[in-house]
């Protein structure tokens, strides 16, 4: 009737009534497997252990509870119960240690999909392709509930093999995921904006379209292997958020279609009302497995080398510090610039009328 957040032990009972859900195994169901930590994340690690009994591989999430508070995992349990889609990370069982809140999640055996691309090489527009229909159903299928994940980036985007040829990706980390019961839900950006939306960035109210920004990043990322705002500092990547201030460099997309950069920049819209939502997304030409007139895409390989140095710089920078001071560097600098645009228009202004006096004169 209820979940049992702490399961029952030979020293006493399980613990009752933390969320509403299913009943949990022992602890002792879990057991580690030889490989150490799967993944870290801000506040969490991942380890991929075996269910005793049926043997299945699991990953289990265990999120540290100095640095996460209960009320923050129990909302993230209370989505990830309501959610069953073919391209979303599923929850399997919860437990409790006495250091961390533990996630027994689905298994993805092909890891995070950066680290597939790199590992299989052979990068096509059609698979970048293929992969982003993925995300988009799931995200459609979030949208659909009025959930937004807030967190869309490469390390939250995972691989596992299918049935068919293609593996299928899936999306989990849900620790930032809302429900939008109304529109004025304002989220707490942490560790780097580089894959943040402008509202995120300034502290304006979310939207289910913050998801899309994020997915356009991530379309860049893969199509080139670059970040398209990130600069020296968190204080100019998101000055280059909000003036929507990118660009595509011709060595970083060689043999990309304009199709492709098309599509970035349908997401990539500083007005949150003006990007299209994931069902829409879904019917652009260029993710289609095959394009309306019939003939398959020109296979032309991407080069995937500099993946492998945005892997490793991913791998090492710290996320997990607000980064809310920003805002007010940020909008000073927005004013200033369009202090700087007004005083310009005049004098363009001044200069013109300067222009026909001299004329009549």
């Amino acid at each position: 009737m209820f979940l049992v957040f702490r399961a029952a032990t030979d020293q006493g009972p399980a613990a009752e009534g933390w969320i509403p859900g299913f009943v949990l195994g022992h602890t002792s169901a879990i057991i580690p497997d030889s490989v150490s930590s799967l993944f870290r994340g801000r506040f969490s690690v991942v380890k991929r252990c075996d269910q005793r009994g049926t043997k299945r591989t699991v990953a289990v999430k265990h999120v540290n509870k100095k640095l996460m508070r209960r009320d923050r995992v129990t909302q993230e349990l209370t989505l990830l119960q309501r959610l069953q889609h073919t391209h979303i990370v599923s929850l399997i069982d919860t437990y409790e240690t006495p250091s961390s809140y533990a996630l027994v999640l689905e298994m993805a055996d092909q890891g995070r999909l950066l680290d597939y691309i790199v590992s299989w090489g052979n990068l096509t527009e059609e698979k970048v392709a293929c992969y982003l229909r993925d995300v988009l159903e799931a995200l459609q299928y979030l949208h659909n509930c009025r959930i937004v994940h807030l967190d869309i980036k490469p390390e939250n985007l995972l691989v596992a093999h299918s049935s068919g040829s293609q593996p299928v990706v899936k999306l989990t980390d849900f620790g930032d995921a809302v429900q939008l019961n109304s529109s004025h839900y304002c989220h707490t950006l942490l560790g780097s904006p580089e894959f943040a939306p402008p509202e995120l960035v300034l502290g304006e109210p979310v939207s289910l379209t913050c998801d899309l920004w994020s997915l356009g990043v991530v379309t860049y990322v893969l199509l080139s292997g670059a970040s398209p705002f990130l600069d020296e500092s968190a204080e100019e990547t998101c000055l280059n958020i909000c003036r929507l201030d990118f660009s595509f460099p011709r060595d970083y997309f060689q043999g990309v279609s304009q199709a492709a950069r098309d599509f970035i920049c349908l997401l990539l819209r500083t007005d949150p009302g003006q990007r299209p939502v994931a069902g829409l997304c879904l019917q652009e030409t260029w993710l289609q497995a095959r394009p309306a007139d019939g003939r398959a895409r020109a296979e032309v390989c991407l080069d995937t080398s500099r993946l492998i140095s945005f892997i490793d710089r991913r791998k090492h920078q710290s996320d997990a510090r607000a980064i809310g001071g920003v805002r007010s560097f940020i909008q000073s600098r927005l004013q200033a610039s369009a202090d700087s645009q007004s005083d310009g228009e005049r004098e363009r202004e001044r200069e013109s009328v300067d222009a026909e006096e001299k004329k009549l004169l």
